[in-house]
Formats: C-alpha cells, sequence, structure tokens
C-alpha cells in the first residue's frame, strides 16, 4: 500500500507501508524528484514483484542469528539498528572526525581511490555508504577535469575554425561533465542530509543524485553502472556477502568494483602503535569533538572484526568478481580492493 506523506521540506514523498520498507528519494541539481502515480525513478526497479514504482521494499525479517557489533555479540536484527543510530549520531561531526581520527590522511586515501577509478567522461558511478559525499565530488572533479582536457585537445586540433563555427560549438556544447553521473546511496537519512548540505555550499549540482537505500539490497536495476565504490562502509554491514552480491548485480559487464576500507596492519612496531592510538585515543577524541564515546569506541572495534586482506579477497571472488586485487595503503592501515565483472565467452 502507497501513502504519501511531506518530508521536512515541505515536498510530497511515496512511502510503502510495508515493514522495514524505505522511502526512496533523489536530489539532483534541478530540486527534489517527486514520485506521482504512473511514473518511474529513473534506473529504480520498475519490475520487481516486491514493490511499485520502481521502489525494492526490503525482504521480511531476516532470521535472529547472532553476529558482531564491535567487540559485542548481538542479534542480526539488532546490529543494523545500532549502526545506524551510530551514524545518526555521528553525522554532524563525520567530517572534522575523519581529519582527526586520520591527521588528514584519508583525503590522500580518497584521493588514491580516484586515481585508481581513472574514470573517464560519461561514467556512471554508483557510490554506497557515501552519505557526506567525499567520494562522489572527487569523482566529480576528476571527470570535469579529464573533459576540460578533452576540449583543450579539440582546439588545439582546430585553430582553423572560423568566429561561426566557434559560436555553434559552444551553443551545441555539451554538459561539462561529458555524460559521468554518480548516484550516491546510502542507508542513513543524516548522512545524506549532510552530504546534500555540502554539495549545496561547495556548488555541486548537475551529474549528482542522492538515494536512501540498503547495501544488501541496492534498490536499482540490474547492470546499470559502470563502477561501484564503497568507502569506510562495507565493514558496517551486517551481511557483507549479500552485499557484495547486489552490487555485482547492479554493475554492468565489464564494470568495476572498487572498495577502500580499513584492514590489517603488516609493520609489528605501527600494528602496536596504532592499536594505542586507536584505543586510548580515537574515543576520546570522539568524547571531545562529537559528545559521542561509545561511537567511536565501536567504530574502532568494527575494524579489528573486518576480515585480512586476504579474506576479504576471497569474500570479493566468491560474489562473481574476477581479477580480484588489493593494494595496502599506509602499512595496511588501509586496502583498496578491485574486481571487475566479467563473463567468459
Amino acid at each position: 500500500m502507497l501513502r504519501y506523506v511531506l518530508s521536512d521540506s515541505g515536498h510530497p514523498t511515496v512511502k510503502m507501508a510495508a515493514p522495514r520498507s524505505w522511502a526512496l528519494w533523489s536530489f539532483c541539481g534541478c530540486g527534489w524528484s517527486r514520485a506521482v502515480s504512473g511514473c518511474r525513478l529513473p534506473g529504480l526497479r520498475s519490475s520487481s514483484p516486491r514493490g511499485p514504482l520502481g521502489a525494492r521494499l526490503l525482504s521480511q525479517e531476516k532470521e535472529a542469528t547472532e553476529t558482531h557489533f564491535g567487540f559485542e555479540t548481538v542479534s542480526e536484527e539488532e546490529k543494523g539498528g545500532k549502526v545506524y543510530q551510530v551514524f545518526e549520531s555521528v553525522a554532524k561531526k563525520y567530517d572534522v572526525m575523519n581529519d582527526m581520527m586520520s591527521l588528514g590522511i584519508h583525503r590522500v586515501w580518497k584521493d588514491l581511490l580516484l586515481w585508481k577509478m581513472r574514470p573517464f567522461p560519461g561514467t556512471q558511478l554508483l557510490d554506497v555508504a557515501g552519505g557526506t559525499g567525499d567520494i562522489a565530488f572527487r569523482f566529480l572533479n576528476y571527470v570535469q577535469a579529464q573533459h576540460q582536457r578533452k576540449q583543450k585537445r579539440q582546439l588545439r586540433a582546430q585553430q582553423n575554425l572560423s568566429w561561426e563555427e566557434i559560436a555553434r560549438k559552444y551553443q551545441n556544447e555539451e554538459d561539462s561533465l561529458g555524460g559521468s553521473h554518480v548516484m550516491v546511496c546510502d542507508i542513513n537519512k543524516e548522512m545524506l542530509k549532510i552530504g546534500k548540505q555540502k554539495a549545496r555550499a561547495q556548488g555541486y549540482k548537475a551529474g549528482l543524485a542522492w538515494i536512501l537505500g540498503d547495501a544488501e539490497e541496492l534498490p536499482f536495476d540490474d547492470n546499470k553502472f559502470d563502477v561501484y565504490t564503497i568507502a569506510f562502509g562495507i565493514r558496517n554491514v551486517t551481511h557483507i556477502d549479500q552485499a557484495l552480491q547486489e552490487a555485482h548485480r547492479v554493475l554492468k559487464p565489464g564494470g568495476r568494483f572498487l572498495c577502500l576500507e580499513f584492514s590489517q596492519v603488516n609493520n609489528p612496531l605501527l600494528s602496536r602503535l596504532y592499536d594505542v592510538y586507536s584505543f586510548q585515543v580515537i574515543p576520546v577524541l570522539g568524547e571531545v569533538i562529537a559528545g559521542d564515546w561509545k561511537s567511536y569506541q565501536y567504530l574502532v572495534e568494527s575494524i579489528r572484526q573486518f576480515p585480512s586482506q586476504e579474506e576479504f579477497k576471497e569474500m570479493i571472488e566468491d560474489a562473481g568478481f574476477q581479477k580480484v586485487t588489493y593494494e595496502n595503503l599506509t602499512s595496511g592501515i588501509v586496502a583498496i580492493h578491485s574486481g571487475f565483472k566479467l563473463y567468459l565467452r
């Protein structure tokens, strides 16, 4: 059953009255997308038997089995709620805390992720768990710079154009991103809210949309995206294997999976120093800056519970990806994992 409600901004939103269902919404440069009877949100599933208007409802309650929430043992159902509360709590100070915890190095790690991706104009990117927009904004900057370099090369090759030809060329100029687009998908409304605020403040409009959705059940059609990224998010997913399968499903054949995540340090001395810093300093920073000790204690513990580089590589391969590799950064504090959706002919 569908019902219309007003969002915080006063615009109507379609919600589905079903257990654990999510409202799917997006924001582009032209404003809120309004879901009305008979229309379809671009790229969202329309043929799914589990929901109208292309929205894919989450499956019914999963069997309550035990999992970890940091070092605490909880039911799978309970973990989802606890993780949501963590990021709802830290959303406003998330970027500031990232700078403080990593001494700014997280910016370099994210830049390296984009350099490894090397997107080209026209690339369709899905950034999962990307609520505050760090990867999305870097992507837009990268493809815009690529497109501008392409334009300059074309201009140098056409020095003999007349004034009329140049004028026509600029009048017919395609968008500055060369058709590229990034969809930011996050399960947490507060994180998306912060991301949209940053986008407006920094002037990002074209080629950008925001979707509320679950990494374990993405609300997108099969074979839709060229690249799937998830940065510092997959360790918070309850069923990592299911999230990886969904990543494989929504990528086009030939598409690429890229994951930036904390991992296991391979330098014994650095590992000991890193542990002291993680458990003795980061929660204190969380309390002083964000007023939240427990959330940052969880984030530190969740890093220790995440699989090793080799174990996670095997999980990516099990999801169907080929040519799976990883690259350690800062002695393995983080790693970039890469895989491709390939089919043998």
